[in-house]
C-alpha cells in the first residue's frame, strides 16, 4: 500500500519519470499477491496493486536506492543491523513528520485495519514528502 501510495504523490511531480520507488519486505517471501483487503482499500482509493508482487529486501536491491523506508522500529533496526552499509539511509515512514512510531501491518486485520493503516501512510508520506526530497537529495 505504501508504494502505490508515495508513487501517487510523486506522480504529482515535474520530475516523477526520474524516480524508482519499490516495495520489498523485511521477511517477505518472493512473489506473493497483496492481501484481498489492501487491494480493495487501495481500489477505494483509485489505485490498482493487484499486479504487485512480493519481494525481500536483499543487498542487491537495496543498493539501488537512495532512501529506505519502513514502518515498524524493528524492521528499521534490523535493517541497519544486516546492512550496515546502508544504514545511514533507512528510516521509518513516521521519523519523517518528527514521530517515532510503528505503522501496524494490518495483515489478518478487518477492512477497518487495512483503511486505517493506508490512511497513516497516505498522511505520513505526504507531510513527509518534503523530508524524503531532503534525504534523496543529501545521498546523492
Amino acid at each position: 500500500m505504501g508504494e502505490a501510495i508515495l508513487k501517487q504523490l510523486v506522480s504529482r511531480r515535474p520530475d516523477a519519470d526520474e524516480w524508482r520507488i519499490e516495495s520489498a519486505g523485511t521477511w517477505a517471501l518472493q512473489g506473493s499477491s497483496p492481501a484481498p483487503l489492501s487491494q480493495l482499500v487501495m481500489q477505494t482509493r483509485g489505485l490498482d496493486i493487484s499486479h504487485h508482487q512480493s519481494q525481500p529486501v536483499t543487498d542487491e536491491l537495496i543498493q539501488h536506492f537512495d532512501l529506505v523506508l519502513t514502518m515498524e522500529s524493528n524492521h528499521k533496526e534490523g535493517l541497519q543491523f544486516v546492512f550496515k552499509d546502508h544504514a545511514d539511509r533507512i528510516f521509518m515512514i513516521s521519523e519523517l513528520v518528527g514521530q517515532r512510531e510503528d505503522i501496524s501491518d494490518p495483515i489478518g486485520g478487518e477492512l477497518e485495519d487495512y483503511d486505517e493503516t493506508a490512511n497513516r501512510l497516505e498522511n505520513l508520506l505526504s507531510d513527509g514528502l518534503d523530508r524524503i526530497l531532503q534525504l534523496v537529495k543529501g545521498h546523492e
